[in-house]
């Protein structure tokens, strides 16, 4: 509930200045949201379906899980199989961000008008985009096994701090586009 106030914090203090925010806000929000969901649905299933609860599979213990070379990179971890599936999923939905988000600004622009939709801030929205949405697989990767090991469910933890912090990224990095826009203009 902190993190999100945090990031509704930071929306309160930005919209006074860029009223634009506010249509953007759900989008980078709502995209990342289900993005990570799936994500972690996916991890927690597969570690539901190798080993019990409290107790990591043996080859995932010896992966750096800090490292976020673990999260995207197959080589990684490639004695793993559940962690070169998991790498390449991740890598996947990464993929997603950026057509998805060129769909979502595309009907944003049809309904409200392509004043604020230049070349230049579809650059910084994209990037902002990608950056949340690759923090918050990292992230996941992290909480999901941290959580598993310590006993604790993650089909029932995770996804809520995780669309927490996904909001608070979304606002920060989006508040961030706005203001570099600012600055430049």
């Amino acid at each position: 509930m902190v993190i999100s106030s945090m990031g509704g914090k930071i929306l309160n203090n930005v919209i006074i200045k860029f009223p634009d925010i506010a249509v953007f806000q759900p989008v980078i929000n709502g995209v990342a949201g289900n993005l990570v969901g799936i994500q972690a649905s996916r991890l927690s299933t597969g570690l539901h379906k190798t080993s019990r609860l409290g107790k990591l599979p043996e080859d995932i213990t010896t992966c750096s899980l800090i490292n976020p070379l673990s999260t995207f990179s197959v080589p990684c971890c490639s004695f793993s199989t559940m962690m070169s599936n998991n790498a390449t999923a991740a890598v996947v939905l990464l993929f997603l961000v950026v057509p998805g988000h060129l769909v979502f600004n595309l009907a944003i622009g049809l309904s409200q008008g392509f004043g604020v939709i230049t070349a230049f801030f579809l650059v910084l929205y994209l990037l902002a985009a990608v950056l949340q949405v690759g923090s918050l697989l990292h992230m996941a990767n992290i909480m999901v096994h941290s959580m598993w090991s310590r006993g604790v469910n993650p089909d029932n933890s995770a996804i809520p701090y995780l669309t927490a912090m996904g909001d608070l990224l979304g606002g920060a990095f989006l508040a961030a586009v706005f203001q570099i826009i600012d600055w430049t203009d």
